[in-house]
């Protein structure tokens, strides 16, 4: 960042400034409740607070499975090319994704009330249709979308080819490029190598004012049965994908049984809190697995899942549950630690992607080892030392409001995107 941008950024902390209503949409696939989803949504509430006009194009958008501020008005969401089919016979996911985002691009460039900005993300083919008439497009990468599609056999390492070309050449388009980590910027590199472009770190947030607002829930009505006096309530929180590694988290309560006495280790539980949508195979399919696993490792009364939760569902387990398990490996960012953090919880996650920048080890949490042994370990020994465990939590709380907090974030792409706007005038 420039010293320029950087004497802006803090004016933003210094004192509100008025902003010309600048037209945004913001253009994504699917907007569900996953943390690309959740990056956006926040995207769109710091651009509107600071007095951006925002909306949302998207191709699916279910009620019953979105984020609250796309369902009761906040921000207005636009919904086109949902009869557009999805896949061919379990086939073509990534095709049929393409041609979904380029209706919707296309849709964007024709409407009578076209945008001065779009904030895409995920897939970047669409950039091609909207730089036809949109003066600034933005793209934001979670991580290169062909590193989460690893092909076997040669029919599907050949279909790949052409797809992740365009990947590559469609993202070096934008005006402007987003990523979420360092650890994302070194992938970004690795993986597009004919670009020469520098995309810029934007650190994803939380809308802490809503969990501020929220009025917490009893464990008791969230997860619909009594927990015992005394119990100890370990949370995980992901979508359910095999990517994210949940078994870990049953693994590690099951190994938890090494360390404690038998009387403690029985009011130890575990909540599975997981976007889950029936449309999705993998997610079914992951769900039945990880009841399956915790048959298998005799811990199935002490293990509770919830199916997508509602955001003030969340907040609650988060207020009430004593650790967070993060257990995905090379996860290019990750909410979750942020949203523990926020709620003084120490975290637990394997040590490796963004993890590794929001969580300091021995200060806010602890990173380690993708076992469950490794996890269960800490998870013992905190809960031994209250006192740790709530130092680790006071310790993650602040460094939350030093370096995550959404009114950086929000200061942070006010500043970018004014930065594109006076750049591209400039040229």
């Amino acid at each position: 960042m420039t010293p320029c941008a950087k004497n802006r950024l803090r004016c933003y902390f210094d004192a509100e400034q008025p902003v010309k209503m600048t037209r945004v949409t913001f253009l994504h696939p699917d907007l569900g409740i996953g943390g690309a989803e959740r990056l956006v949504v926040d995207a769109a509430l710091a651009l509107k607070e600071n007095g951006y006009e925002v909306n949302f194009v998207t191709t699916h958008h279910d009620p019953e499975h979105c984020f609250a501020e796309t369902k009761d008005g906040t921000i207005p969401v636009t919904v086109v090319g949902d009869w557009l089919p999805r896949q061919i016979l379990g086939r073509f996911f990534a095709v049929f994704a393409y041609v979904r985002m380029i209706y919707a691009a296309a849709y964007i460039v024709l409407c009578q009330q076209r945008p001065d900005i779009v904030f895409c993300d995920l897939v970047s083919v669409c950039i091609p249709i909207l730089r036809l008439r949109i003066p600034y497009v933005i793209f934001y990468c979670h991580h290169p979308d062909q590193l989460l599609s690893r092909p076997e056999g040669i029919t599907k390492r050949l279909y790949r080819v052409p797809i992740d070309y365009f990947e590559e050449v469609t993202t070096g388009m934008a005006h402007k490029v987003l990523v979420n980590s360092m650890y994302t910027l070194s992938v970004f590199k690795e993986t597009f190598k004919r670009l020469s472009i520098e995309p810029e770190i934007l650190y994803p947030s939380i809308n802490t004012n809503f969990f501020d607002k929220t009025r917490v829930m009893s464990l008791e009505r969230v997860l619909d049965r009594k927990l015992p006096p005394g119990s100890v309530a370990l949370l995980s929180i992901n979508r359910y994908e095999r990517k994210k590694n949940l078994g870990l988290a049953i693994e590690a309560l099951a190994e938890l049984k090494k360390y404690l006495p038998e009387e403690e280790y029985k009011k130890v539980y575990l909540i599975m809190a997981g976007g889950y949508d029936k449309r999705v195979e993998e997610n079914v399919e992951y769900y039945l697995e990880l009841i399956g696993l915790a048959d298998e490792l005799h811990v199935t009364d002490n293990v509770i899942f919830l199916r997508s939760p509602s955001d003030i569902d969340k907040v609650s387990i988060l207020h009430h549950c004593k650790i967070v398990l993060y257990t995905p490996q090379n996860e290019h960012f990750g909410i979750v630690p942020l949203e523990a953090m926020y709620m003084c919880k120490p975290v637990i996650a394997h040590n490796s992607g963004g993890p590794t920048e929001s969580i300091i080890s021995e200060v806010t949490g602890f990173l380690v080892d993708s076992t469950g042994d490794a996890f269960a370990e800490k998870i013992a020994y905190l809960i031994k030392n209250p006192n740790v465990m709530q130092e680790f939590g006071n310790a993650g709380k602040n460094r939350f409001m030093k370096i995550f907090s959404f009114a950086a974030f929000s200061a942070q792409l006010n500043v970018t995107i004014e930065d594109l706007i006076s750049d591209k005038k400039l040229k």
